[in-house]
């Protein structure tokens, strides 16, 4: 066997029956492998803060940021599993997060609570709209599995976006 006939088998084995065609196939995989990378991504982001939260509200935020990232993660199965149902291959290492998520990773020492809730409030609103751009173009190629699964995924951003801005919205009094 050749190299050229050992990678036609690696792929061949990886192939997905699907109605889809080859085109549909790659932009779906392709914007959601990015949505997946940007679900981990945040994940780890709200853990992050999760973990690094104090200050007198302590315990609604710690709780508040742990159903978030919980909600989050939830989701990442069931993208990676779309994208092989569909025929398309998925991420398969931290490196590959890396090289495809869109929201920044927050590195610092310190972050004051209000500083995280607002940077995970304004993540979640970017989320919603690179969701909603997904749903346009699962649209436009007949998905209606992966736009149905998205409709539900842009929802839990808006919800948990409402949250964060009532958390750090300033008091009147």
């Amino acid at each position: 066997m050749n190299v050229r006939d050992a990678k036609a088998l690696q792929i061949a084995s990886l192939e997905t029956p699907t109605d889809l065609g080859s085109n549909a196939v790659r932009d779906i995989s392709g914007a959601l492998n990015i949505l997946l990378a940007d679900m981990f991504a945040l994940y780890l982001k709200a853990k992050n803060f999760h973990w690094h939260m104090s200050g007198p509200h302590f315990r609604d935020y710690h709780l508040l940021l742990d159903e978030h990232a919980e909600q989050i993660f939830a989701t990442t199965d069931a993208i990676a599993e779309r994208v092989r149902k569909i025929g398309g291959t998925t991420l398969r290492s931290i490196g590959h997060i890396g090289c495809l998520q869109r929201f920044l990773d927050n590195d610092a020492d310190y972050v004051t609570p209000l500083d995280m809730l607002a940077e995970l409030r304004d993540d979640n609103k970017q989320l919603a709209t690179n969701l909603r751009e997904t749903h346009g173009l699962c649209d436009e190629h007949g998905d209606v599995a992966s736009a149905s699964l998205l409709e539900n995924w842009v929802d839990q951003a808006e919800r948990r976006t409402w949250f964060l801005f009532e958390a750090t919205r300033r008091s009147n009094s």
